[in-house]
C-alpha cells in the first residue's frame, strides 16, 4: 500500500483539556488510583486499550470528503464501568476534538495528548454503572505508525481503505482499542455521491441529498475494534447467488470492484460461494448475515480481513484463479478471528493457523494437494528456517511471521491425525458453536478439545507445536 500522510500529529488538547506540564513539555495528569488504567495490559500493544470499563456499543456518524480527505464525525459510545472510576481514557490519535460530553454534560476536564483521550467526568462512575460519552471531532485522518508499519485510515488513489489490525482503529474513532473488548456498532458514512461505501454489518439505510450519499450499517454481533472498517471507492456491486452455509437462511455474498476489473473479478471470485459452503461444512454455520468482498483499483501488499468482509488489491485478481489461496484464507477469518477472536495477541495462531489450514482444506477440495501433502510440504520448508520462534507467544515483532501461520496449521493437522477426520471436524464445529462471537485462548482450546473428545493427546500435540521452538516430526 502507499500510505498518505496528513492531519495533525503530536499532542492535541480539547477545549477543556488543560493540564500541567513538566520540564520535558509532557502533560502530567497526576491521576488518582480510581482512574481506569490507560492500557489493556497486553505486552504486544503497549499503551493500547484501556482498563476500568468495557465499551458496549459504538454509534459512529462520519461525514467525509474524499476530494480533500476531511472528516467531521461524532462518536457516541455506551460503556459500563468495571470499577469505581473518577477518570477513564480512550484510544484516539491524529484528529481534533471539538466537543465532548459524558451523559449529556460537559466533563470536569478532558485531555487529548499522544494517543489517549483522558476524561474526568463531573461525577464518579460506580462499578456496574452504564454511561455514555459523545465525542465530536474533525481533521484529516491518516494511518498511525506502529512496529508493523502504518495502520488505520488510509487514502487510496481515489477513495479510502481502513486496515486497523492490530491497533489502527484509533486513527478514525475514539475507542477501547483491544480485541478483548468486543462491542456492537452502528456506522453511518456520508460522502460524495459517485462513491460507494462498504462497511461492516448489514446496510440498513441509504439516501442521497445535495450530491452526497449517506450509508448506514448495523453490526449486531460483538466486533473487535481492529475489525471495524470503512471502504470508499468507485465500485460496481455484483450480488452472487445466496449460499447455503449451515444456518437458517442462505448467506448473501456481494462483490464490489472497479468496472475495469469486472472480468477478472468474475473469474477469480466465481467459486466464492462454493468456498463458503465447504467451510460451513467443516467449521459450522457461517457466522454473519452476509459476506462482502472489496477489490480496490490500487495495488495492495496483502489482502485484509474485516468483520463480515475482506479487501483485495487489483494485483490479487488475474482472471486465472491465481489468488484462490488468499481468498480462502480471508474467508476463513470470518470464523477464526472475527467470530472467535483471540483475547490476547500472543494467541494469534488461533486465527492465522486456522486460516492457513483452511487454505489446505480448500486446496484439497479444489483438486490440488491434499491437506496431508500440504502438511508434509510446508513442514519440509520450515526445516530450512530458524527454529527460534515460540508460536504460542511469538512476541510483537514476530506475531505476523509466516512460521506462526504454518506451524499453527501443522499443529491442527497433527490434531486431525490423532483424532481422525470425523472427530476432528465434529470438534471444530462444536468449538465454533460454543464460542460464537466470543473470545478464545490457547488454554481454552486445549481444554475444550480434551473434554469434547476425551483425549489428552491434544495437550502433548499443542505443547510440541505451539510451546516448543524445535520443529516436531509429523
Amino acid at each position: 500500500m502507499s500510505p498518505q500522510t496528513g492531519g495533525k500529529t503530536g499532542a492535541e488538547k480539547g477545549s477543556a483539556g488543560k493540564g500541567s506540564s513538566d520540564s520535558s513539555g509532557k502533560v502530567a495528569l497526576n491521576l488518582p488510583s480510581t482512574i481506569g488504567s490507560g492500557s489493556a495490559g497486553d505486552p504486544y500493544l503497549i499503551g493500547a486499550g484501556n482498563g476500568g470499563y468495557r465499551a458496549l456499543h459504538y454509534d459512529l456518524d462520519l461525514d467525509y470528503r474524499v476530494a480533500t480527505n476531511q472528516l467531521r464525525a461524532t462518536a457516541t459510545i455506551t460503556l459500563v464501568a468495571t470499577m469505581r472510576l473518577d477518570r477513564f481514557s480512550l484510544d484516539f490519535d491524529g484528529l481534533s476534538v471539538d466537543r465532548l460530553t459524558v451523559n449529556g454534560a460537559r466533563p470536569r476536564k478532558f485531555v487529548h495528548t499522544g494517543r489517549k483521550l483522558v476524561v474526568t467526568p463531573l461525577t464518579t462512575m460506580e462499578a456496574g454503572e452504564r454511561f455514555e460519552i459523545a465525542v465530536r471531532y474533525r481533521g484529516a485522518p491518516h494511518p498511525l505508525r506502529s512496529i508493523w508499519g502504518e495502520v488505520g485510515w488510509e487514502e487510496l488513489l481515489d477513495g479510502v481503505l481502513v486496515a486497523g489490525q492490530p491497533c489502527g482503529a484509533a486513527s478514525w474513532f475514539p475507542c477501547n482499542d483491544h480485541p478483548s473488548n468486543k462491542a456492537t456498532y452502528r456506522i453511518a458514512v456520508s460522502c460524495e455521491a459517485p462513491y460507494t461505501v462498504v462497511s461492516n454489518g448489514t446496510l440498513t439505510g441509504k439516501s442521497t441529498r445535495s450530491g452526497h450519499t449517506r450509508w448506514t450499517f448495523e453490526v449486531v454481533e460483538p466486533m473487535a475494534t481492529y475489525l471495524a472498517s470503512v471502504m470508499i471507492g468507485r465500485y460496481r456491486p455484483l450480488a452472487l447467488a445466496p449460499v447455503a452455509a449451515g444456518g437458517p437462511a442462505p448467506v448473501p455474498v456481494t462483490l464490489h470492484f472497479p468496472s475495469n476489473l469486472a472480468h477478472n473479478v468474475g473469474v477469480d471470485f466465481g467459486r466464492l460461494g462454493e468456498m463458503v459452503s465447504v467451510f460451513s461444512a467443516a467449521f459450522g454455520p457461517y457466522p454473519f448475515p452476509g459476506y462482502s468482498v472489496v477489490v480496490t483499483d490500487d495495488v495492495l501488499e496483502i489482502p485484509l480481513e474485516a468483520h463480515g468482509l475482506a479487501v483485495f488489491g487489483r494485483n490479487h485478481v488475474d482472471g486465472n484463479h491465481g489468488s484462490d489461496r488468499l481468498i480462502a484464507h480471508e474467508l476463513a477469518h470470518q470464523w477464526f478471528g472475527n467470530s472467535l477472536t483471540a483475547a490476547a495477541w500472543r494467541d494469534i495462531w488461533l486465527q492465522e493457523g486456522f486460516a492457513c489450514y483452511a487454505e489446505w482444506i480448500w486446496g484439497e477440495h479444489a483438486g490440488g494437494r491434499t491437506a496431508e501433502q500440504s502438511a508434509v510440504y510446508h513442514r519440509g520448508r520450515l526445516e530450512a528456517q530458524p527454529q527460534d520462534l515460540l508460536v504460542g507467544d511469538p512476541g510483537p515483532h514476530d506475531m505476523f511471521d509466516d512460521r506462526v501461520y504454518k506451524r499453527g496449521a501443522l499443529a491442527l493437522h497433527a490434531v486431525r491425525r490423532s483424532l481422525g477426520d470425523d472427530v476432528f471436524f465434529d470438534t471444530l464445529r462444536a468449538w465454533t458453536r460454543a464460542n460464537r462471537h466470543g473470545l478464545v485462548s490457547t488454554d481454552a482450546f486445549v481444554e475444550f478439545v480434551s473434554i469434547h473428545t476425551g483425549s489428552e493427546e491434544i495437550r502433548r500435540i499443542i505443547d510440541r507445536w505451539i510451546y516448543r521452538t524445535a520443529l516436531p516430526k509429523l
